[in-house]
């Protein structure tokens, strides 16, 4: 990894759960680099590369996607289709991070293919373990996908790459 890439694209809205996410991976001392979308439009701008991320590295990827489903300008669920239909960005873990218990939510993201589907806990200290170990297995556990998968993983993307 290098030294200016990103281990955690945060995608939320709601100020109290930034806040709350926020100061819980720092107390808990996860990810030491973490970007924040505040909706979903600036998330695929920014893994994209494009408008006001137009000059971001493409190859600088995070190792984990914390995602909201209730987002402004593009919703979650949105986020979540485009991100696992480029071959760009569909081997990226998603992770959403949502206070929806409505199992419609859950259903369209595991079509969608989100990686994991966390609702937020209301209390303060469980959702300080949560976010510790969701960040320990995401982050130091789980074996990140290689570049090749950011490339279709073909045998052409192989060849070229060999």
């Amino acid at each position: 990894m290098s030294g200016d890439q990103i281990e955690i694209l945060l995608v939320e809205d709601d100020s109290d759960d930034l806040e709350l996410t926020m100061h819980s991976l720092s107390e808990e001392r996860v990810g030491n680099r973490i970007f924040v979308a505040r909706d979903g439009e600036e998330a695929l701008d920014f893994l994209f590369c494009r408008g006001a991320h137009g000059g971001r590295d493409p190859d600088c990827r995070p190792k984990l996607i914390l995602l909201d489903l209730k987002l402004p300008k593009v919703d979650g669920l949105e986020v979540l289709k485009q991100l696992k239909s480029d071959p760009r960005t569909k081997a990226l873990p998603v992770v959403v991070l949502t206070s929806s218990k409505q199992e419609q939510d859950l259903v369209r993201s595991y079509q969608s293919g989100v990686n994991s589907y966390i609702q937020k806990p209301v209390d303060f200290d469980q959702f300080r373990a949560v976010i510790k170990r969701l960040g320990f297995y995401w982050l130091l556990v789980n074996e990140p996908p290689p570049q090749m998968a950011f490339h279709g993983g073909t045998q052409d993307a192989i060849r070229t790459r060999g």
